[in-house]
């Protein structure tokens, strides 16, 4: 109850700082309004921790708290002396995609097997839905063309891991959910740069082969990475096993590294080289690491769980930060109309994702696995890639705002879902019932 009575009296603190804040707005004096904004975010990121309805949007505030001092105090997290701070969006989001790795294993793929029709359409559709929705926003409200191609770009990148939450609380399929945002990923070095060159082409410059290349290095390698920790780390697996899985990784990075061959036009020797480096740090070092983790933590699953999704959580918000702080000046000069279209292009998503399945006489929990697949994007990878094409300040600018605000929506659909079980989930239960009675 104490702690309870605490969180509101947070609540009111944060609700009396954007009356003060909104104040300042209005009397000309937003630019001097940074703290008070800043501090009304923190307050409302713990207050909402109270409250069971609310508890789920805590990190998105916290989001949101970055953002408002990436808009407020830009050059903190621009850079520091000659270094630029972009130069860590692809080491964090190398980090977060191992840290999904970690979490999986080759098994998490049977999903393909037991539910090829969800996969399939969850696949197909999210890589035709959300592309072509996101192009036809682009063209119809005119943005400058760089701002255009952003958007399209967080259109064809793959689902994020956001999604499995939502899937989680809203008593969706969640095997089914993991399956299409892992086979999605593992798509996107080949179907992201070609819709992208297709839609975007007119937009900006797309180099296929270096987009591909840079797909494979921030997302394919650190899975890899985060597999072959996964195999080491739970022991779950024989030697024989071990063996198979271990060459099988070598494999793929072989066929990675013939990737970066054509990319970067290079000889036989250099392309052994890569591929030693990649084998140190994508299989050596999460084997050593592993075999660390294994020791210090003595098989606590859960605690490594929470240590990978706490560096997720971090590595998310600090890419969101600095890509906003970079794109500042532009975001200040379409940021409303970028929000507006963000949030049309995530929830025609959600709409088009759920209603296909239902057309298609999915069960119910499917239907709102395939809404979460589809509206819901890998930001991280978008803004890592408009890094990648030297223009984070503008291609960068809607994966930085429709992170944020996918998180928002899908929490709000996730929690509305969540009180209202689905159809098939009623009857199974009501027949387990009558069995038993």
């Amino acid at each position: 109850m104490e702690n309870n009575r605490k969180h509101k009296i947070l609540l009111g603190v944060a609700i009396v700082l954007l009356v003060i804040s909104l104040i300042m707005s209005f009397t000309g004096n937003l630019a001097k309004a940074g703290p008070i904004v800043i501090l009304f975010f923190m307050s409302l990121a713990i207050a909402v921790t109270g409250f069971n309805a609310t508890k789920g949007l805590s990190y998105t505030v916290w989001i949101f708290t970055a953002v408002a001092a990436a808009m407020f105090y830009p050059k903190y997290f621009t850079s520091i002396g000659d270094f630029k701070f972009t130069q860590l969006v692809t080491p964090l989001l190398q980090l977060i995609m191992f840290g999904m790795g970690a979490q999986m294993s080759l098994g998490d793929f049977v999903g393909v097997i037991k539910m090829p029709k969800g996969v399939v359409v969850g696949v197909t559709a999210h890589y035709i839905i959300m592309p072509l929705v996101g192009f036809t926003i682009a063209h119809i409200f005119h943005f400058p063309p760089e701002i255009a191609a952003g958007i399209i770009l967080i259109g064809v990148v793959p689902s994020g891991l956001a999604s499995n939450v939502m899937s989680l609380l809203a008593r969706a399929n969640i095997a089914l959910a993991v399956t299409i945002g892992a086979i999605s990923t593992l798509l996107s070095p080949f179907i992201t740069p070609l819709l992208m060159k297709w839609l975007a082409g007119q937009y900006v410059e797309v180099n296929f082969w270096s987009m591909m290349m840079d797909i494979m290095n921030m997302i394919i390698l650190p899975i890899i990475a985060g597999f072959v920790f996964n195999l080491f780390v739970k022991k779950e697996t024989t030697s024989h096993q071990k063996i198979v899985q271990i060459l099988s990784y070598f494999v793929a990075i072989l066929l990675v590294n013939l990737v970066f061959v054509k990319a970067n036009n290079v000889d036989f020797l250099q392309y052994l080289v890569h591929v030693l480096k990649n084998t140190l740090w994508f299989m050596v070092l999460p084997i050593i690491g592993a075999l660390i983790m294994a020791k210090v933590l003595k098989g606590d699953k859960k605690l490594l769980e929470k240590i990978l999704g706490l560096i997720s959580q971090v590595g998310i918000a600090a890419i969101i930060t600095v890509i906003t702080a970079s794109g500042r000046d532009n975001l200040l000069k379409v940021g409303a109309l970028l929000i507006i279209t963000s949030l049309l292009h995530n929830c025609t998503g959600y709409f088009l994702g759920y209603w296909i399945s239902r057309l298609l006489r999915m069960p119910e929990r499917d239907c709102r696995t395939l809404a979460f697949e589809c509206g819901m994007q890998n930001g991280g990878l978008a803004s890592g890639l408009a890094i990648g094409m030297g223009k984070a300040a503008t291609v960068g600018l809607a994966p930085a705002i429709f992170g944020p605000l996918m998180n928002i929506t899908g929490s709000t659909l996730a929690n509305y879902w969540r009180g209202r079980p689905p159809e098939d989930q009623v009857e199974n239960t009501d027949a387990e019932q009558n069995s038993n009675s």
